[in-house]
């Protein structure tokens, strides 16, 4: 198979794409298929709310780690190795998930899913960009994004289907478990294929690096090396300039408001607790579970359609446009929340929020982060800025369960005060 551009897709760099769509969708679909599981766990563990809160929160606190060891990882053991670790963990987590025996080895295996979650959202982006041509590298990273909102579509309709196949107390069991499939195929993937040539460069293994570019048909492999030895040589003058020092102070609060507002906004606490919003304003559980389909679909548009006009369009026209359509929508959820809005408006408005975050902040804010660096620092922000990014949804994983007799995170953000909503016996059963 020909690209248009001319560089030939083997099988070699086929299966380095696969690898990186398939971590990519389990990123996206480990992160929130608890949403679907929230009413079993609680039923099956008598967790209080501050107890699901930590349960839901807890996967978090473990892609923060991972994402600060990943760095090491795979500059010490190769991107392909360190990823190997990370399907591994996602195999453990996801089938320890399915047979916990009691809550406390459930909080414990959410943690180490969440070590890979972390682990494979620097590492997956990394190999891809590693492994493929220079002219091939923006069109992964963006094929790795839209995964990750494909991992999240699917892993609401998994909830949907096993809900409606297997109506039982023990589905959150499936619900957890069947991310062990699509674990086990990233794992059998990363066994036959190549370490990137960028690592083996960097290693001192040239020939190996060679082989590895000739593998792939890459035109003119040898000026190929060189290439990445130009770049690991200004990489390297890049990373003797500090980054926390005066001139970057404006760059840093940018980079850092950005990621924190960016998680503040209350995506996450949609995302993990919209089968319970939707139960809350009167739609019955297996309705909620097809909403929470649809609004995962209109995720993964939104971003297909940010990534394609963010170059035309510009990146602070689509946060402006997003943040206004947020505040709108978000508002207005508010709304219902306080009786002032019929319930049947609850299903649009959160579409149209989570449209609106995934054509704006979802889809900008890596690319915002990189871009505010200087060139100088540019190579050296993620692992200090980015993490960060990780560590706000703590706020709406913890709080947003706790404090409440309902299970509802959109007190956090706009004044709910746990009374029902129209249509609703009780607000949440």
């Amino acid at each position: 198979m020909t690209i248009r551009d001319g560089l030939r897709l083997n099988p070699v760099l086929l299966k380095g794409v696969a690898v990186g769509a398939i971590g990519g969708l389990l990123f996206g679909f480990d992160t929130v298929v608890i949403a679907g599981t929230t009413r079993g766990l609680s039923s099956a563990f008598h967790l209080s709310p501050g107890a699901l809160g930590l349960t839901v929160s807890v996967a978090l606190w473990g892609t923060v780690a991972g994402s600060l060891g990943a760095g090491y990882a795979g500059q010490s053991l190769g991107s392909k190795r360190a990823l190997r670790v990370m399907a591994l963990l996602y195999v453990v987590s996801a089938t320890g998930c399915a047979l916990a025996w009691n809550w406390p080895s459930l909080v414990v295996l959410r943690f180490i899913g969440g070590l890979g979650i972390g682990g494979s959202s620097v590492l997956g982006p990394v190999y891809m960009t590693e492994l493929a041509p220079a002219k091939w590298r923006g069109r992964l990273v963006g094929l790795f994004q839209i995964n990750v909102v494909l991992g999240v579509l699917l892993a609401y309709f998994s909830n949907f289907m096993i809900a409606s196949i297997e109506p039982d107390p023990s589905e959150w069991r499936l619900a957890l478990g069947i991310a062990c499939i699509p674990a086990l195929i990233f794992f059998s993937l990363l066994l036959n294929i190549p370490e990137s040539a960028r690592w083996l460069v960097a290693q001192g293994r040239r020939a190996e690096a060679l082989a590895v570019l000739q593998s792939m048909e890459v035109g003119g492999p040898s000026s190929e090396v060189e290439q990445i030895y130009a770049s690991i040589g200004a990489e390297k003058m890049k990373s003797a300039e500090r980054l926390f020092q005066r001139k970057y102070a404006f760059p840093i609060f940018l980079a850092v408001s950005m990621g924190a507002f960016n998680q503040l906004s209350g995506i996450n606490a949609i995302l993990y607790y919209l089968n319970d919003i939707f139960a809350a304003g009167g739609y019955g559980g297996m309705s909620s579970g097809l909403q929470a389909v649809a609004v995962g679909l209109m995720n993964l548009i939104a971003t297909a359609v940010a990534i394609t006009v963010i170059g035309k369009v510009g990146r602070k026209k689509l946060l402006l446009v997003g943040s206004v359509g947020m505040v709108i929508s978000l508002s207005s959820i508010a709304a219902i929340m306080f009786h002032k809005i019929p319930q049947h408006l609850l299903f649009p408005l959160l579409t149209a929020y989570t449209f609106s975050f995934a054509m704006s902040q979802g889809a900008v804010i890596w690319v915002f982060i990189s871009e505010v660096f200087p060139n100088l620092v540019r190579g050296i922000k993620p692992g200090h800025i980015g993490t960060l990014d990780y560590e706000r949804p703590h706020c709406g994983g913890v709080s947003g369960d706790s404090g409440q007799k309902q299970r509802l995170p959109l007190y956090l953000l706009c004044g709910y005060d746990g009374r029902p909503v129209p249509g609703s016996a009780d607000g949440l059963p």
